[in-house]
């Protein structure tokens, strides 16, 4: 008779993290699971995983000769995906973010996304897209040591090198003439041809989405964060060439303006959207374009090292920040999860779940950003339920989830395509 292994908890060495571990057969049991879809809680839960695959949900019979992992009074859920990352970035470390453009290179970010993607699969974020870095492809090659089993992290969809008029938001400014001098193919660019370019670099180097920086922000230079800076023509433009290569596009975009051109132009996302009217949210919701808001960071204090200039833009954006989350929530619109994880401390993108339901988003409705509208958004079918056929990316929390939230706050198990990461420890 197979023996249940009973657990309470422990991260797993990364050392033991092998392939060996997806592609034996495992039953996953515990007291039950959220079907996020419906939102109904099914008990007890079973689920058997082969291949990184979950291959059976509450069958009949199990394999004989399977390992069981019983999870005991816990409920699973689908792996949780983060839609605005900056995984290899740290900007909440002091005045770190101001320096780091000259004083580091792409090595030294991708081994911050070493840790960084690390903290991010541990609090249960087994998907993320990344909406941005430094010029290298640091993001990328994270990507690709993650797929490739060399460091953990979460399955990531890297956007490259943000696209930015010159001087603009995502443009790296402040230093004398001279240094740090960008183009298009750090993403820098201006203009048709500049953008192609731009554009066809990116996708020649493997991005999975195209970032484009519409309007001016907080943690950059200028007086009005939502200042529109690319124009509707070249909006038009970007999403044109980057639906040629496959990739969507995702737009920071905080002020009204910018954000009616980006969501015309055909955008699948608008990162932030702080200055939503009621006529964008119409156009929106004809377009079926999602919105991607932060809320927790509006909670967060900026660090002391903080210039007044960043201090008064984000203090005048955050009642907006506030009133656009309500207008969302009450005219239905498209919603995906999203943290801007970098600006604050990445682990800490879990605190996200517990911001919105107390901004009156419903605990199902936030899962649910988090799962198969985040799936939805990443234009995937393979993840986001337990159920048949996807991706064994799995998590646990001790409660339920529906009545209380901040369950999700204390993740303390996580599967990603089979390989268990972190777990209740063996008694």
């Amino acid at each position: 008779m197979k023996k249940a292994i009973k657990l309470s908890i422990i991260i797993l060495p990364l050392i033991i993290v092998n392939a060996v571990l997806a592609t034996e057969v495992q039953v996953l049991k515990a007291s039950r699971m959220l079907d996020v879809v419906s939102g109904s809680i099914i008990s007890p839960a079973v689920l058997v995983i082969e291949g990184g695959l979950i291959v059976a949900s509450n069958p009949d019979t199990l394999p004989i000769e399977a390992k069981v992992i019983d999870l005991g009074d816990r409920t699973l859920l689908p792996g949780i995906m983060d839609m605005h990352t900056h995984v290899t970035l740290d900007y909440y470390n002091g005045d770190h973010w101001t320096t780091a453009p000259v004083k580091e290179t792409a090595a030294d970010w991708a081994l911050h996304g070493v840790k960084f993607g690390g903290d991010m699969l541990m609090a249960g974020f087994t998907t993320v897209r990344d909406a941005g870095t430094f010029p290298g492809f640091p993001d990328v090659a994270l990507m690709r040591a993650i797929n490739a089993g060399h460091v953990v992290g979460p399955r990531m969809f890297p956007s490259g090198h943000y696209l930015s008029i010159t001087g603009g938001h995502c443009d790296v400014t402040g230093f004398a003439p001279g240094v740090m001098e960008l183009g298009p193919k750090q993403g820098i660019a201006n203009g048709k041809a500049q953008l192609l370019e731009a554009i066809r670099y990116q996708a020649k180097h493997s991005v999975k989405v195209i970032k484009v920086c519409a309007t001016a922000g907080v943690f950059s230079k200028g007086d009005s964060p939502g200042a529109q800076q690319y124009s509707d023509e070249e909006l038009n433009i970007i999403v044109e060439e980057a639906s040629r290569h496959g990739l969507k596009v995702m737009a920071h975009a905080h002020g009204s303006e910018g954000i009616m051109a980006a969501v015309k132009a055909g955008v699948a996302s608008i990162e932030h959207g702080s200055m939503l009217t009621r006529e964008i949210v119409r156009e929106m919701k004809k377009r079926g374009t999602y919105l991607v808001p932060n809320m927790f960071l509006n909670d967060v204090p900026l660090p002391p090292e903080t210039p007044l200039s960043t201090v008064k833009k984000n203090e005048f954006l955050k009642p907006h920040v506030e009133a656009g989350f309500k207008l969302a929530l009450k005219h239905k619109l498209k919603i995906a999860f999203g943290t801007d994880a970098g600006v604050m401390a990445h682990r800490d993108a879990r605190l996200e779940f517990y911001a919105r339901v107390s901004r009156g988003m419903t605990p199902l409705h936030v899962l649910q950003t988090a799962t198969i509208n985040a799936a939805d958004l990443l234009g995937v079918n393979d993840r986001g339920q337990l159920k048949a056929g996807m991706l064994a990316d799995i998590i646990a929390v001790n409660g339920n989830p529906l009545d209380n939230i901040r369950e999700m706050e204390n993740v303390v198990f996580v599967m990603k395509g089979g390989a268990i990461f972190k777990a209740p420890q063996a008694f």
